[in-house]
């Protein structure tokens, strides 16, 4: 049975993570999201994901709650992606959404299926 939970340890959520993370990650586009992803051998391997919507293109903030949720829930049902071929390495993952419109479900699924993938390739 595959969990599809998105527990708290699977949330980015140090400031030394997040600063490690946007200094020497590497980065990538896919429409509608810019991602940065970094990772390292570990004794403890781990994926560990961050959202953001940011309140410069969406001013209000129900429009970035909907599509911070729509974000999750993509990854959430699609995270065996990338956490079957981590292997003993820590994964830190950053999708920052960035289109100034509002986008259907399946277009953010897609997207960040997508995503997925190319990281995927590069481990």
């Amino acid at each position: 049975m595959l969990d599809n939970a998105l527990p708290r340890n699977e949330r980015l959520r140090t400031l030394g993570a997040i600063r490690r993370l946007f200094m020497e990650g590497e980065s990538g586009f896919v429409y509608p999201f810019r991602y940065l992803w970094y990772a390292e051998a570990d004794s403890a391997p781990s994926v560990e994901v961050l959202f953001s919507v940011p309140k410069k293109y969406h001013k209000r903030a129900n429009k970035r709650n909907l599509l911070r949720r729509r974000t999750k829930e993509a990854y959430r049902l699609q995270k065996q992606v990338i956490t079957h071929h981590v292997g003993d390495r820590n994964l830190d993952l950053a999708l920052i959404y960035s289109a100034r419109e509002v986008l259907p479900s399946k277009k953010i699924h897609h997207a960040v299926h997508r995503i997925l993938e190319s990281i995927q390739e590069h481990l």
